[in-house]
Parts: C-alpha cells; sequence; structure tokens
C-alpha cells in the first residue's frame, strides 16, 4: 500500500511510477463527484471514474494491462471524497497486486 501524495485542488494531474509502470493520474471535481482518469504508455486504462469512499478504481479493468488498483479512504468518516480534504482527509491509496 502506497499513499498518492494530492493537493486539495479540484483539477490535478500527477505522474507516478508504480510497480514498475509510468502512470500518469488525473483528478477533476465535477459537480458533486471527483473523477478519475488512468493512463498508462499514453492509453486510458479507465476514464471518468467516480470516486467512493473505499471502493476500488480498477478492479473490472485489470484485463487493461495496469498492475494494481486504487481507492480513497476517508480518514474521518465514510463520506466520498471532496477536494477540499484530498491530501488530508480524503487520501488516495495505490494498492499493489495481491492487497
Amino acid at each position: 500500500m502506497l499513499l498518492i501524495p494530492l493537493q486539495a485542488t479540484p483539477n490535478q494531474t500527477l505522474a507516478v511510477t508504480l510497480a514498475r509502470q509510468a502512470a500518469q493520474l488525473a483528478l477533476r471535481q465535477n459537480g458533486r463527484n471527483i473523477y478519475f482518469d488512468l493512463l498508462l504508455a499514453g492509453s486510458y486504462v479507465v476514464r471518468s471514474r467516480i470516486c467512493r469512499d473505499r471502493q476500488r478504481l480498477l478492479l473490472d479493468a485489470k484485463y487493461r494491462g495496469f498492475v494494481g488498483d486504487f481507492l480513497f479512504v476517508d480518514t474521518q468518516g465514510v463520506n466520498n471524497p471532496q477536494f477540499a480534504g484530498l491530501g488530508s482527509r480524503y487520501q488516495l491509496v495505490y494498492l499493489a497486486a495481491g492487497e
């Protein structure tokens, strides 16, 4: 399990290397939801996945070649993430294969 550092901003993009995979993550707030994109080698693994508390973001995307998964954790309850709490209350976690 690895914590992905986030900023408390409504739209952000991060380049990260996870399990030897150079990935690009994008988060954007639209209305009451945060949406998650993951690109690997310039191709989308998932696009516009709604982020929910403790719900895996890639569970049904294994066939697309990404090793591992992501989920948000509300450290103060069970609410879905909102941008004002990203990186503090709402933590984005990478789960390696098998976690």
